[in-house]
């Protein structure tokens, strides 16, 4: 017979610290997707004033989706700290498993910062 696992609040109050800043960055990636949104009409205006023709659908698109990124992290990130506290209730070993929404993450962001690079290296 095994023993029961030992139920550490630490490990309860470290998940809660994670989770919360995975809603931080969530909500500073929807901030920011909106500020990249709204910066073509600023270029829009900046355009008309000086008359030329210039199109803002480029950072509305952007913004858009980095906004839809966060929407996207803040649920995966609520749905993982859910079986984060399942799996530390049931005392299962959480330790040492990379964060996999950390790791798409990045890999997502690191694509688009490469994206909006090529556009505003060759659509001047």
């Amino acid at each position: 017979m095994t023993p029961p696992p030992v139920r550490d609040p630490r490990l309860h109050f470290a998940a809660e610290r994670t989770f919360l800043a995975w809603i931080r960055t969530g909500l500073a990636l929807m901030g920011f997707g909106f500020v990249v949104a709204r910066f073509g009409i600023f270029l829009r205006e900046i355009a008309r004033v000086a008359d030329r023709g210039s199109s803002s659908s480029f950072s509305v698109w952007v913004g858009t989706s980095i906004l839809l990124v966060g929407v996207v992290v803040n649920v995966v990130s609520a749905i993982q700290h859910v079986i984060t506290i399942r799996d530390l209730s049931d005392g299962r070993e959480i330790t040492g498993k990379p964060s996999a929404t950390g790791i798409a993450l990045s890999a997502l962001l690191a694509i688009a910062g490469l994206a909006m690079a090529a556009y505003l290296v060759f659509f001047r």
